[in-house]
């Protein structure tokens, strides 16, 4: 069982380093380094309130890595798929506000990939775990 959660933890650092690289390789794209200096990204403003909220949301991805080795088989599988799929409704909403690069949309679908393959090995996971258990 800790082979899965080492698994799980793994794919959620993969999942933060996309995320982290995504948005350095952003600063290089000059539109959207001069609409952040304004504080405005494609309508969005910048404020402390939405920072904080986006600050909060990129917190589940990082806190995913530690619980997904500390918790017990059952509750791993069902917190993971809860915030995978948490994840994948921020980013898919994330691709829908404006215009996106090109570089933004192909680690987005990386993203969102990761995110699909953390669902689909907590869900067999699960399911091996139930299995076993109404065997025994």
């Amino acid at each position: 069982m800790k082979k899965n959660n080492y698994l799980l933890s793994l794919l959620w650092v993969f999942l933060t380093v996309n995320y982290i690289f995504c948005d350095v390789f952003s600063l290089y794209h000059s539109k959207f380094l001069n609409e952040l200096l304004t504080g405005t990204i494609d309508g969005i403003e910048f404020t402390e309130s939405f920072l904080l909220g986006f600050s909060i949301i990129m917190e589940i991805p990082m806190l995913m890595i530690i619980l997904s080795v500390l918790l017990k088989a059952k509750t791993n599988q069902i917190i993971n798929i809860i915030a995978a799929i948490f994840m994948i409704i921020i980013q898919v909403g994330s691709l829908s506000t404006g215009k996106n690069s090109q570089h933004y949309i192909f680690f987005s679908s990386i993203e969102i990939g990761a995110l699909l393959f953390i669902i689909y090995k907590s869900w067999v996971w699960y399911t091996q775990t139930q299995s076993s258990i109404k065997k025994s």
